[in-house]
Formats: C-alpha cells, structure tokens, sequence
C-alpha cells in the first residue's frame, strides 16, 4: 500500500539509509546508523534477510511477517512483526529510509517498539543501550563534560588512543550533549544540536601534507567523524565538510576517507573539539571471548541475581549503598581471583530494561552501582563485617542501565557487591566480570561453614578469627646487595595462607590478609616471615598469636622470634598486623 516495489534493502545497507521521524527516538536512529555500519552485526539482528525480502517474480512468497532478533539481558529474544507502518497521508511518520521504496529500518524499528512495548517507549532513551541490544556489548558511559579531556592533552591523546582501539575492534561509538528541557534539540551556532543523539562512523589519525612530504614529514592529526539521525544539519567549524583546513591534507588522504561537500547529516570534527562541544559519550565494547582468534581474548563471567527483601538480615538482598552500613552487606556477593601482578578487569552491571513499563507511567531505572573490596586470599563465605577488608574501587551511582568499570587490580581476591542507592529497592540485575584468565567468579550464598551429620566426629568451628598482616620491618639481610625478597604466611590448624613475595626490601608491605574457622580456638595462630630463595627459602622469624577473644583488636607491632624450642629468643625486625577474633560465626 505504500509502495509498489517494497524491498527490505536497496542496494545493501548504510547508515545514510536513516532518517528519524516525529517520535523522540534519535538515539535509536543513532545506534541504527552504527549497526548499519557492522555487516556482522546486523545480520544477527535481521537473520535470513535474502528470505525475507520481497521477490516481485514470486509475490506470493510474501507473507507480511518479518523476524528480528535482539539481545536482551543475556540471551537473544525473536521478535516478529507484521508490514503495517504507522503513516500519515500515505508518508511514514517514524524512523525510515532516505527511498520511499526501503523498509528495513521502519520495520526494525517496530520490532524494536514492539519489544518496549510501544512506540512512545521510545520516546526518550540512550543510543549505548540500542547498541547493546543489538550486539551484547559492554556499554560504558564517558562524562566528557567532568572530565574536562579537551584541557589535559595526556588525557585527551589517551582517550583517543582506547577510541582508536574501540574502533579498529570494531566497537560502537555514539555521543550527545546536555541539554537543559527547554534547549531539547536546540541548534548551536557551530551547527550541533543539544540534546541530540549522534553516531560516530569513524576514528582516525589523518596524515598531514601533499605527496611524498607527507610521509617523510609524518604529521597527523586525531580526527572523528559523527553522523547526525535527522541526515542533515552539521558542524560547521574547523574540518567541517568545505573548511579550509581540509587543504592541509593531500587529495589521495582525502578521498580515502571519504570527502563529500554536501549536507548529508555526516561531518568530521578535529578530536579536540569533539571534547570540547560534547559531554557525553557511550562506548560500547565487542569483547573478544573466542579463542580461534590471534586478537587478545577475555574470559567472561556472566551471573543473574535480583535484590530481594527478607525479614531476616542473612536472607535479605537489599541493603543499600556503603552509605548504609548497617544493610550493606546484605546485598548479593560475588568472589573472583586476580591471578596475576597486576591485572586489567572489566565489570559491567546491568539492570532489566524498564521501558515497557512506561505505557502504565512508570519505567523509570533503578539507580544501582557497585563496590569491589580485597578480601582475605582464602575467603570462602559471605562477608558480614567490614573489618580490615579494603574497599579498592566504588563505581558512580547513578539511574542508567549499565554501569560499568575497567579497574586495574593486584594479585589476591575480591568480592564484587552490587547494589541499589538505597535500601528495600528491588529489581533484577546482570553482572559481566570480564578478566584476562579464568578468575573463578561465583557468587556467594553460604554465611558459614555446614553443619554436616560427620561433624559430631570431626569437630564444628566454635571461632572464627581474621588476621590482616600490614608489613614488617627491619629484617635481617640475605643477600650482598642488602636487601631479601620476603613473603609470610599465615596458619591455623593445618590451614595457612602465603603472600606475593616482596622483591628486594628489609621493610615489606604485604597487606596480605586471612580468615580461619577454628575448630579448636585454644591452638595458636603463627605468622612466619621467610625469605625467597632459589635454592632454599630462609626463615626470617615468627610471631604466635592466641587469637582468644581477650586479645587486643588493635594494630600491633610485635617482635619476630625464633622457632621451636629457642622460640622465646629474639630475631631481627619487627611485624605490624591485626587480628580479631569472634565465637559468632556469621560475625565477620
């Protein structure tokens, strides 16, 4: 009825194909634009297209259903729609194609608003979200505004080198800038539009100069190209479409990157500027978990959990931000290893999508965020009590779909803690822990060891008791340069904990913490420091503790002896620790 040769694509697929309608879905138009972009992408999105496009030799084939696929909190949801198109008199009014005759997008569109719910549940939303949506990427959110990049040029050449890397792995950029409700959509005299979605189609360092001087002089510059939904309507300053400084870059540069002179909504801006006039962006990240590939591959986690309310504190899963201290850690826990020196994760929380619920005014994001601690190296249940736990890294807090966080951590083990801002808030959350090996990730439900029917024979823990070994100092010298390469361990009947060894110091920090469920509190606790050694590691001396819950829980700083029978005879340096012991068990 509105055209009479209808076809899903017209000589393939670009992201020149859209243009927004009267709905507020530029953002939507945006992530379309990027996923036009990833033939990989789009093909999962609209599967067997060849069979689902018309074929005027065979229109009989033609049922009027059309089948997409999106991603959606994990796992990837069939949507099928029909071919009736909102218009009006005969034009369609939402999101559609610059040919009258190219339906992918309409179409994709109300799959899109199927899922949500409803059109007008798009009105209003974020373009790394769609992108997810569309690729089960990982979405992280750059306040380019708070950062200030554009006025720290180590910062700036930083980020445009993760972009440049974003880019090349063939991640998905978009950007946008603040827009107070009555400048919704506003033009700005340089030609950006504020509160406006748009997609970035390319980063790149442009070579400078004409013909051979440009590679002999090799000056470059960091350049990125933005699309805007509407396909019109562009920047209008330095490396605009006709500015002069496109006369600083030689013809054959030019026309590989594409060059058109005409107001086609895509435009090139110098990096400096897009930091500048933007503030915001969303990077979604298409990480790498094959491992067929020569590229860097990630190991990936991913755990589904809600934030339930219980009347009992051990059984309840929402308690709030670490401003409420006393709910906290009710929240749920999830334990990983770093198993290296020092090493790069990514964590990404993700809360269900709340859009469908605007059709009965509500729809509204949770404000989540999360905490990640270093524990003790052989924790093995929940935490009840911060004590000497170090609080290592606390993401924003804030009412978005994601939040995500790339941290770096040193070797030892964490708990990652997910939460609403505020207490008795529930929902359902995912969370993606992404490491360079295996870390173990799992989540912990267990607040203490079980009582099983053998423990009447093999005994039941009576105490638990947490030591945290600050560091010492002073030790005796091992080797010609002056110095040792120190580790401690820490044990308890039969079980012990060892730390990283410290290379090259008489005064080492080892932070290095434990936990022991003990069955039989009245056996001693010792701390051993020891020196690594190639041949044979030395012993530097030990402190015994009681660990009885007379014991001061203060810092203390306490002398290294020697062992066995001449353990009452002094060793050179010193110990700082801490330790804290409680008969109940859920204590700590």
């Amino acid at each position: 009825e509105i055209s009479n040769e209808p076809h899903l694509f017209v000589e393939g697929i670009s992201s020149h194909d859209l243009n927004q309608g009267i709905v507020g879905n530029c953002w939507f138009v945006a992530a379309c634009s990027c996923l036009a972009l990833k033939p990989d992408l789009w093909q999962k999105v609209i599967p067997d297209w060849k069979e689902q496009e018309w074929d005027s030799k065979h229109p009989k084939n033609y049922a009027g259903i059309f089948h997409f696929q999106f991603w959606v909190f994990g796992e990837w949801v069939d949507v099928v729609v029909d071919d009736r198109l909102p218009t009006i008199n005969g034009e369609l009014i939402y999101c559609h194609s610059k040919l009258n005759n190219e339906f992918w997008s309409a179409l994709l569109e109300k799959a899109y608003a199927k899922l949500s719910g409803c059109y007008e549940s798009l009105d209003g939303g974020n373009t790394g979200d769609a992108v997810v949506d569309f690729s089960g990427a990982v979405a992280e959110a750059i306040n380019l505004e708070a950062e200030v990049f554009h006025k720290d040029q180590e910062k700036m050449d930083n980020l445009f080198e993760d972009l440049l890397k974003v880019y090349d792995k063939g991640g998905i950029i978009s950007c946008s800038i603040k827009a107070s409700p009555s400048e919704s959509e506003a033009w700005m005299a340089c030609g950006l539009v504020k509160g406006h979605a748009y997609s970035v189609t390319a980063v790149k360092k442009v070579r400078l100069g004409h013909d051979l001087m440009a590679y002999f002089q090799n000056k470059s510059i960091p350049l990125i190209r933005i699309r805007n939904p509407w396909g019109k309507t562009e920047w209008n300053r330095a490396w605009s479409d006709s500015s002069a400084e496109w006369e600083k870059v030689g013809s054959m540069e030019r026309d590989k990157l594409g060059i058109t002179v005409e107001n086609d909504g895509e435009f090139w801006m110098a990096f400096t500027d897009w930091c500048k006039y933007f503030t915001d962006a969303d990077v979604c990240h298409l990480i790498n978990t094959s491992l067929l590939t020569i590229h860097k591959t990630w190991h990936e986690v991913m755990h589904f959990g809600s934030w339930t309310k219980h009347s009992d504190p051990l059984h309840n899963r929402c308690g709030g931000c670490m401003n409420h201290k006393h709910t906290f850690l009710q929240n749920p826990q999830y334990l990983f290893d770093m198993t290296k020196e020092v090493d790069e994760v990514l964590i990404s929380l993700q809360q269900r999508d709340m859009k469908i619920h605007r059709r009965i005014g509500q729809g509204e994001n949770l404000t989540i965020g999360f905490a990640v601690f270093k524990v003790e190296l052989n924790r093995k249940y929940r935490m009840h009590k911060i004590i000497t736990q170090m609080n290592v890294q606390t993401s924003k807090y804030i009412n978005t779909r994601t939040v995500f966080m790339r941290v770096m951590l040193l070797k030892g083990r964490y708990i990652i803690i997910p939460s609403t801002l505020n207490p008795e808030i529930l929902g359902e959350f995912m969370l993606r822990v992404y490491t360079d090996v295996d870390s173990g990730c799992r989540e912990l439900t267990e607040h203490k060891p079980r009582m099983r029917c053998w423990s009447a024979f093999t005994g039941y823990p009576h105490a638990v008791s947490q030591i945290y070994v600050h560091g010492a100092e002073g030790l005796e010298n091992q080797d010609s340069t002056g110095g040792a390469d120190p580790y401690v361990i820490v044990s308890c009947e039969g079980h012990s904990v060892r730390s990283t060894v410290k290379a090259d110091t008489l005064d080492p920090v080892f932070e290095t913490r434990a936990i022991f469920y003990r069955k039989k509190p009245r056996k001693p606790i010792t701390v051993e420091v020891w020196n690594s050694n190639a041949v044979k590691d030395q012993f530097l001396g030990q402190v015994v503790l009681t660990g009885s819950l007379k014991d001061s829980t203060n810092p203390q700083r306490l002398q290294l002896r020697k062992r066995g029978r001449a353990m009452a005879d002094e060793m050179p340096g010193s110990i700082t620790l801490r330790i804290v012991t409680c008969t109940e068990l859920t204590e700590m």
